[in-house]
């Protein structure tokens, strides 16, 4: 089965961090192969590229596993959101917003000096099950909340994160709520830190982030290779070789920022070579490298 193809419309709005880098990629990894580690959920603190150290941008990790909250104040000229395989819930004055699965580099709108922006960013096919639709719906489009859950809900949610102190915690307590609610009986009455995402859908991003052949995955977790394309579909909002294509860009993106040369770049992060790396950063991001890390 072919991949599926960038549907292009996208509404405009936020980015992930309100005035448009990329969300922050993973820490450079010490080595090449099979690190630790459950690869598509695994992120950093530092500034995401097209930010620079200074910027406003923060980001902690929050109690729902794999995800970050993240605080941003806008600050200059907006640059391009690129792709890292999450979903983000987005709280910006006073509009809730959801951010879908980039295949490739968005550019939001511009935003006034100073404009805060409020996020809980997902670890790659998490999201789905908090904003209650696939992931491939929400592939390269920003939607306003209000279109994915009832009206009155998002107004109860849009008046606690204005009346209340910490805006962050309200997003981060009713995400963990909609897992709860989601995973059934037993996870709603439980006390003890909400549901991760299905052991499944995170083998399948740790498997697809390590390079593994797309046959291959779907032996390990037991699916046809039709099955695998269908639930990375909805769980990603890509299939799974373009979901292995942004997971080795994300890498090979932080791998870059270390200090680590362009041809190691290429082997550590499964490249063929070189100029294989430099297609897939110009593909998937709009430009070379080098802008990409001057950027930030």
């Amino acid at each position: 089965m072919g991949e599926e193809r960038d549907r292009g419309g996208r509404h405009g709005g936020l980015g992930r961090t309100g005035e448009g880098g990329a969300r922050a990629v993973p820490r450079a990894r010490t080595g090449c192969g099979d690190e630790a580690g459950d690869g598509g959920a695994d992120t950093g603190s530092a500034a995401p590229a097209g930010h620079a150290a200074h910027s406003a941008y923060r980001e902690r990790a929050s109690r729902l596993s794999g995800a970050m909250l993240w605080t941003h104040a806008t600050a200059g000229p907006a640059r391009p959101v690129l792709p890292d395989g999450c979903t983000d819930l987005i709280w910006s004055e006073g509009l809730l917003l959801v951010a879908g699965p980039d295949t490739g580099p968005h550019l939001p709108d511009a935003a006034p000096p100073g404009t805060r922006h409020i996020g809980l960013r997902f670890a790659p096919g998490q999201g789905p099950a908090v904003f209650g639709v696939p992931a491939r719906e929400l592939r390269d489009l920003r939607v306003p909340l209000a279109d994915l859950w009832p009206a009155a809900q998002v107004r109860e949610l849009a008046g606690r994160m204005a009346a209340g102190g910490a805006p962050d915690r309200v997003l981060e307590e009713t995400a963990v709520a909609r897992l709860r609610t989601a995973a059934g009986p037993a996870a709603r009455s439980a006390r003890s830190a909400p549901p991760p995402r299905s052991g499944r859908t995170a083998a399948i991003a740790a498997a697809l982030d390590r390079g593994r052949p797309v046959a291959e995955v779907a032996r390990a977790v037991a699916l046809g290779e039709r099955q695998l394309h269908r639930h990375c579909l909805d769980a990603f909002g890509y299939g799974p070789k373009t979901l292995t294509r942004v997971l080795r860009f994300v890498r090979a993106l932080g791998l870059a920022r270390s200090g680590m040369p362009y041809a190691h770049v290429a082997a550590c992060a499964g490249y063929a070579d070189q100029a294989h790396l430099a297609r897939e950063v110009k593909a998937l991001a709009g430009a070379p490298m080098g802008v990409l890390l001057g950027s930030g």
